[in-house]
């Protein structure tokens, strides 16, 4: 089977159902050093990551944000002194997706 950080995002249309608990649980399990948050009634993947200064940190977010314009798919990133916050989950569908929990894999990469 192939890892999560392998796979590419697909595109997401409105009206599909979010990820079940069980379904969530399967993705979580490649996944672990992310937190499986609810926010506003919506389940959502969110990670804090430690940088060194604030130049380190806004480098991290750079390269964020050129993944996500390269799958297609969007966090919100907090960006602080020594501190980056990325939280996915699918707008469209009010919850979590596949696509998800591939960009948390790849989110983990860079970070690598």
């Amino acid at each position: 089977m192939m890892s999560l950080g392998e796979m590419k995002c697909e595109p997401c249309r409105g009206g599909m159902p979010p990820l079940t608990d069980e379904e969530i649980e399967q993705y979580h399990r490649q996944t672990r050093s992310w937190s499986v948050i609810e926010k506003d009634g919506i389940k959502r993947l969110e990670k804090s990551f430690k940088f060194k200064d604030f130049a380190q940190a806004l480098a991290f977010t750079n390269k964020v944000g050129e993944l996500a314009e390269k799958e297609g798919h969007h966090p919100d990133i907090l960006t602080e002194w020594g501190r980056v916050t990325v939280t996915w989950w699918t707008h469209k569908i009010k919850g979590l997706h596949r696509n998800d929990f591939i960009m948390a894999a790849k989110t983990d990469a860079l970070a690598a």
